[in-house]
């Protein structure tokens, strides 16, 4: 008679341990704006010690092991570092960082520096509707975006994982409803870099004199989204088949982020068929965010996503289906500033083209932060609150403004420490350039990012099912998260050197 008894006690101990673990994330309310800015300035100024390393002492080329273990340790170790062990203390960290960079900086350059080499005469490339005599395309694949992507890939990968243990600070992550941390600005700036990346076909449209019709452009659209929902579908199975703790006020009961991704591309290829009346992916991006706002706020729509009975598939998915509109604002947002960032200006001087490229980026990331206080302040403003459950007009203001501001954090840092690469010749100049100023690690995060992403769900849904993470300690917990990271860089790393692009 033992046996039954022990296994209902079995029973009620996992039950238990689930409902721990979702209470665990659940009722959260967050942390500072300034804080979370404090955290991920980690990330470009690990970006600036790289490339002192590398532009002063060449340090990472050849590409020796030495170079992919400090690769790894400062383009995944330090933003491991600044969302745990020194989570309370990130000006700290970015002191030591910095530290670090003026130390290198004051040694002698190598006779070997980067830095140092001419950019590649003119070669005698054809030239095409897309590319220049020199053989260079119209859009360019800079180093910062590079490294911007593969920041926010990584700090990702760690966040979902990290976010199990209790090492890892509860106000970094996702709030319940109100205020903000570090995992709502994640998931808003996924979003954003993806519509930076969307950009460029549109670009390519551009510059080749076409114009797609809305029913092929649906047809691509929807192309790009099964895999996604096809994902959607199999995390939603794997959740509820595997009892697997999970925050029903997060997107809903069967809803999940890869369907937020999903429905995306359809729905951006409805309202580009927009930008004959709006001329402008910002614009139509306000445009949306204001107009769900006021329905939020004129209507009982915000108390139905908030507090509604859950008596139907609609509103068992309510947070999910009403912030998608946030969300694709956001995504918008983010396609305009691809527009901006991607192309190459072919015709201004190219000595000239960094500058150019600057004064654009901070001029509007000084125009999303304006609006983002006008929205949020008090006393001069409408005195709005952010709220990622929501996605309204606070959190997409929010998240533009912060990754506009990010974004130009890395470009100043690619423009002073690289400007061969806004000066190359030919377009093999321009490779060598690029591949000079960008880490490897950052580089195969950024090429597999969706695989790589799902590799780190999977992994963490392996982590969660095999160890107790609320009970672990820091030393084990650092093991583990040291452990998951390295096999995630591993793989992408790995899939990067046999060059392996994974579509999905």
């Amino acid at each position: 008679m033992s046996e039954p008894h022990t296994g209902a006690n079995a029973a009620r101990t996992a039950h238990s341990y689930k409902q721990l673990k979702e209470d665990f994330v659940s009722n959260l309310s967050g942390g500072s704006v300034t804080e979370v800015a404090q955290v991920c300035a980690v990330a470009p100024v690990v970006t600036l010690l790289w490339s002192v390393l590398q532009s002063r002492q060449s340090f990472f080329k050849p590409y020796t092991p030495l170079a992919f273990v400090i690769d790894y340790l400062l383009n995944v170790g330090a933003l491991l570092l600044s969302v745990t062990l020194y989570s309370s203390s990130p000006i700290l960290l970015n002191i030591l960082l910095l530290t670090a960079a003026a130390f290198v900086y004051a040694v002698p350059p190598s006779s070997s520096s980067s830095s140092k080499k001419k950019p590649a005469r003119p070669s005698n490339a054809k030239s095409s509707t897309t590319t220049n005599p020199q053989g260079l395309s119209v859009l360019s694949t800079k180093p910062f975006l590079t490294n911007y992507r593969g920041n926010m890939l990584v700090v990702t990968c760690i966040c979902i994982l990290a976010v199990d243990f209790r090492l890892f600070p509860r106000r970094f992550a996702k709030v319940e409803t109100w205020g903000t941390s570090l995992m709502d600005m994640g998931v808003g700036s996924f979003v954003y870099s993806a519509g930076i990346v969307a950009s460029r076909p549109l670009l390519k449209e551009r510059a080749e004199g076409k114009t797609t019709p809305l029913g092929t452009r649906l047809i691509r659209s929807f192309r790009h989204s099964l895999p996604l929902l096809a994902l959607g579908m199999v995390r939603l199975l794997s959740v509820k088949g595997l009892d697997y703790a999970e925050h029903v006020t997060e997107y809903g009961v069967h809803w999940n982020f890869f369907f937020t991704l999903g429905f995306l591309p359809p729905f951006v290829a409805l309202f580009q068929s927009a930008l004959a009346v709006v001329p402008s992916y910002a614009g139509l991006a306000v445009l949306l965010s204001v107009g769900y706002q006021t329905v939020l706020e004129t209507t009982g729509l915000k108390g139905w996503i908030l507090v509604g009975v859950r008596d139907s598939l609609l509103s068992m998915n309510r947070e999910g289906i009403c912030s998608f509109w946030g969300y694709l604002a956001i995504f918008l947002a983010g396609q305009d500033m691809g527009m901006v960032v991607l192309p190459r200006s072919l015709g201004s001087s190219s000595k000239a083209s960094g500058k150019v490229l600057l004064t654009k980026m901070g001029s509007w990331a000084a125009v999303w932060m304006g609006m983002y206080f006008l929205a949020t302040d008090y006393k001069y403003g409408a005195g709005l609150s952010v709220s990622r459950r929501l996605a309204n007009l606070p959190y997409m203001l929010w998240v533009v403004a912060f990754n506009q501001g990010l974004l130009f954090a890395f470009a100043v840092v690619d423009v002073v420490f690289f400007p061969q690469f806004y000066s190359a010749g030919d377009a093999r100049a321009e490779k060598e350039a690029y591949e000079t100023a960008t880490s490897r690690v950052l580089k195969a995060y950024n090429r597999n990012g969706l695989a790589v992403f799902l590799l780190g769900n999977l992994l963490t849904g392996l982590v969660n099912m095999t160890v107790p993470t609320l009970h672990a300690g820091r030393l084990a917990t650092m093991g583990i998260l040291v452990a998951y990271m390295g096999a995630v860089t591993g793989v992408a790393v790995g899939l990067d050197a046999w060059d392996v692009t994974i579509k999905l």
